[in-house]
């Protein structure tokens, strides 16, 4: 199964895309920071990544260039 990290901090954003993503048939991971996103997407068992590019600790962008 294609496994997705949706990296969003806004409970109310997160929530209903992780839903419609799993509905999908992926399985998805969330985290709520660039920090935890980075270090899961950096793990290599991530094949898809999310960003928003408004994150707290590290923003998208920065988690982007990092990978």
């Amino acid at each position: 199964m294609t496994r997705v990290l949706l990296a969003e901090d806004d409970v109310a954003i997160a929530e209903p895309l992780a839903r419609a993503l799993r509905r999908e048939g992926y399985d998805v991971d969330l985290r709520a920071d660039g920090p935890g996103a980075l270090a899961l997407a950096q793990s290599g068992v991530v094949d898809l990544l999310v960003l928003d590019l408004g994150l707290p600790g590290m923003d998208g962008l920065e988690v982007c260039r990092r990978l």
